[in-house]
Parts: C-alpha cells; sequence; structure tokens
C-alpha cells in the first residue's frame, strides 16, 4: 500500500437541512435511492450462508473420519477438524458476505462550521526518530474546527523532549512526564486536561492521511447518536522495511481492516485502538479512561460497549504507522494483543450475554481462542499424514477452509482497493509479503497468541513454579 501519502451529545448534528425540490426532480430522486436493508436482514444472510457452508463441511468431513478404529478416537478428530477447517470456513465465509453486503451509513455533508473541536492526545515514549513526522502530518490536515495537539513526553530518555521544544505549532501543547509510567498512564494525563469535547488518540510514530481527521469526525458525526468512538483504519507505513513488515501489511490491509468494518456493520467494533481513534471525551472519563493492563485499549472499547454506547470504524480515515520490523518485537507485540483478549473477557465477559448483534463477535473472539490452539497443535500431524496418504485431517483444510479463505481475501482485496482509490491512494505491489502472509504468517502468528492467552489464563505464582 502506498502512501502516495458542555454536552456536545446533545447537539453534535445539525438540524436537518430542508431543500425544496421542483416534484419531477423529487421523485427523480427517490427513484434513484438505494433501497435500505436492515442491518439484522444482512446480519442473518452472512449467518446463514456461513453456518451452511460450515454444517456441509462437518458432515462431509465425518467421512473422512468414519474409518478411525475408537469413538474416542473419531471424537478427537472431529474436535480438530472443527478447530482447524470448520470454524475458519464458517469465519471466512462470514466476512466475505458480510463485506459484499456492507453499505457504509451515508456520510452526511456538514459545513465547517458543524464540526467541534478535537483535543489530540499522543503518548510519546523515545519518539525522537518519528515525532516531528507526526506533528508535521497533523499540521497537513484539512481540519476547519480548532485542534489542540498535547504530546505527553512519558519519560523519554532520547531526544523526544527536545524535538518537541523546537517545534513551532500553536496548536501544541507539551506535557512532561518525569518518569515513564506506560501507555494508559500518559494518555490518562493528558485525558485530564483535555479541553474540547472530541478527544483523538494518535501513536507517536502515525503519519496521517491528509483526509484523515475530517473523515474520522465525519463517520462520528454521521453515525447514530449513541455512537461513543470510532476507530480510524490502521495501515503499515514502513512495509518495505523487511519480509516482516512486508507480512504486516497484508495482515493490516486484508485482516483487520475487514474484520473491523464487518464488525462495524454488526453495530459494535470491538477495538477502538489508541494507535488512531476518536472518542467522546465525556465517555472515555465516564468510563474511567484507559485501563492499566496489556490490552489498554480492547479493555477500554468493552468498557464503552458495556455502557450501551456504540464503537463505529471509519474505514478511510487512514493513519500509517510503523510496525514491528523484527520477530522478537512482533512476537511481543502480539502476545500483549492476545492477553488484552483475555483481559477483556474476564474484566467484561458479562457482553457475551447481552442481546445485540455486536455479541456474535465477542464469541467470534472466545472461538478465536481455540482455533488459534487446534492450529497450533494440529498443522504439522496433518501436513505429515497426508505426506504418507492419510487425509481425514489435511482434506477438509483443503477442500473447505483454503477456497474460502482465498474467497474471502478475494473481496477484502477488492473492497479496500476501492476505498483506497477514492483517497487518492494506490494499492502496492507486494507479492512477496502476499506470499509470506499466505504460507508463513499463521505459523508465526498462532503459536504467539496462544502463549499471550496462556499468559493471562494461568496465574502468575503457578508460572514461575513452572
Amino acid at each position: 500500500m502506498s502512501v502516495n501519502a458542555q454536552d456536545w451529545s446533545a447537539k453534535r448534528r445539525p438540524f436537518p437541512i430542508t431543500v425544496r425540490l421542483p416534484l419531477a426532480a423529487a421523485n427523480d430522486i427517490s427513484m434513484h435511492r438505494p433501497r435500505y436493508v436492515p442491518v439484522v436482514f444482512k446480519f442473518m444472510l452472512a449467518f446463514a450462508l456461513s453456518f451452511g457452508w460450515a454444517t456441509f463441511a462437518y458432515v462431509l468431513s465425518s467421512h473422512w473420519t468414519a474409518g478411525l478404529e475408537s469413538t474416542g478416537t473419531r471424537l478427537l478428530a472431529q474436535l480438530l477438524i472443527l478447530g482447524i477447517a470448520v470454524l475458519p470456513a464458517f469465519m471466512s465465509v462470514f466476512l466475505a458476505t458480510g463485506l459484499l453486503l456492507d453499505r457504509r451509513p451515508v456520510r452526511s455533508h456538514f459545513a465547517d462550521g458543524d464540526f467541534p473541536a478535537v483535543s489530540i492526545l499522543i503518548a510519546a515514549h523515545n519518539a525522537q526518530d518519528t515525532i516531528l513526522d507526526t506533528l508535521a502530518s497533523i499540521a497537513a490536515q484539512r481540519y476547519p474546527a480548532p485542534v489542540e495537539v498535547m504530546v505527553i513526553n512519558d519519560g523519554s530518555t532520547d531526544a523526544t523532549l527536545d524535538h518537541l521544544r523546537s517545534a513551532r505549532y500553536p496548536w501544541l501543547e507539551v506535557l512532561d512526564l518525569a518518569c515513564a509510567g506506560g501507555k494508559s498512564r500518559a494518555l490518562n494525563a493528558g485525558l485530564r486536561l483535555a479541553a474540547h469535547p472530541i478527544t483523538v488518540t494518535l501513536d507517536a510514530d502515525a503519519h496521517l492521511h491528509p483526509q484523515a481527521l475530517r473523515q474520522l469526525v465525519t463517520r462520528y458525526l454521521s453515525d447514530p447518536p449513541n455512537t461513543a468512538a470510532v476507530a480510524g483504519a490502521v495501515l503499515v507505513g514502513n512495509s518495505r522495511q523487511n519480509p516482516m513488515t512486508r507480512m504486516q501489511e497484508w495482515d493490516y490491509f486484508q485482516g483487520i481492516s475487514a474484520t473491523r468494518r464487518v464488525q462495524s456493520l454488526c453495530q459494535g467494533t470491538l477495538v477502538a485502538p489508541a494507535t488512531f481513534s476518536l472518542y467522546r471525551t465525556d465517555i472515555l472519563r465516564v468510563v474511567g479512561g484507559w485501563p492499566e493492563c496489556a490490552g489498554e485499549d480492547i479493555v477500554l472499547t468493552w468498557a464503552i460497549l458495556r455502557d450501551h454506547h456504540r464503537v463505529g470504524y471509519a474505514e478511510n480515515a487512514i493513519a500509517f504507522v510503523r510496525v514491528p520490523a523484527s520477530l522478537a518485537s512482533f512476537f511481543e507485540q502480539r502476545r500483549r494483543w492476545s492477553r488484552g483478549v483475555v483481559e477483556a473477557l474476564k474484566t467484561h465477559g458479562s457482553l457475551l450475554f447481552r442481546r445485540k448483534l455486536s455479541t456474535f463477535f465477542i464469541w467470534w473472539n472466545l472461538l478465536l481462542l481455540y482455533t488459534d490452539l487446534i492450529y497450533t497443535v494440529a498443522l504439522i500431524p496433518a501436513t505429515v499424514l497426508a505426506c504418507t496418504g492419510i487425509y481425514w485431517l489435511a482434506g477438509p483444510v483443503l477442500v473447505f477452509a483454503v477456497p474460502m479463505a482465498l474467497l474471502g481475501n478475494l473481496v477484502i482485496y477488492a473492497v479496500q482497493s476501492r476505498m483506497f482509490h477514492t483517497l487518492g491512494l494506490n494499492v502496492r505491489r507486494n507479492p512477496l509479503g502476499l506470499l509470506g502472509y499466505a504460507l508463513i504468517y499463521g505459523l508465526l502468528l498462532k503459536p504467539v497468541s496462544i502463549a499471550g492467552y496462556l499468559s493471562c489464563l494461568i496465574p502468575r505464582h503457578a508460572r514461575h513454579r513452572v
């Protein structure tokens, strides 16, 4: 991908403007207005198609395992097939169908005076190489309302603070914390001082697309009134650095973006990352800001959902960020993300029993614990068995999961590419990264995710004994 690159909630949307048109013109508009399809119908259709395919896969897979000797062996085989083939096929079909059915809610056209003032919080720790570029990308934003940018220097030991003092922007404020306390503490320190009704968070290594802030706020203004947060689209800015970043480019462009978009369709994006997201300032303060834990982003987002607010997603509000370039840093990041899922389930597990469409994706996250585990323990045995002519495990993967994964990725690519073109961006050619993403990425990611889940599930004293 290229980088050719005060209660506001009660009044945040202007009153509708009545435009008087000649009768013929009004009729012409009504004839061409797309017919509204309820979200529940889209969800049920996507679920029916994916469940039908998964059921078909499970029934046919049972014929592969019918010849196994004992009942226990057959049960184990069916559990393995469920995790490595059936559930992944279900997820791929649901994502593809959801994206095909998704029609982004119509964005209203707002006058410049309708946009709210925004506080941007940036937690910076040893960000001397990137912070000035991040500030320059904010300066290039086409945003018509007042903006305050508060950079919280979180005990940096490099030249970050010197660079910030050299910056000459009238909207820039620097909060210097003498001791590093972590991202959550830094953002909460900024939140206490935020002066505007909307708070946007941004990483210190992010580079915003020139329309990013306006697109993010427009999405918020156009969404239902109970929207309390909107996640921005996070993509990779250093994809040319090495093979590791090339593979992650496809993960962000394909997997992460598509999942958040379909979650938004179901009225409940599950992660509004502090990397680039918008929040209502008053709601942030009510839920207590960012918790001090490994997955502060997801736990905060679920707290917002728990309080019966909606979290949206702006697929065309783009921030390009630097992703881990080494295996060690990549493993640490993804282990932390996996811990965040378990922390959110522990803290806000009651969301599993809410009668809302977003509850479906809470269960989806719970099922990922199972599919990641089965993928980790069963992929190599499936390959070995297939090499010896035994296909009861590899067969369902090749027949049911792989084709649906290919179909899903083609749909995602088409949808994402269309969005890119509307922003004047081009999808960069990255065939080596795509090959690594398809063949190697899962082998790296799934075991690390399992390690993250276990590190949060197993008590610390038990881990020390081991």
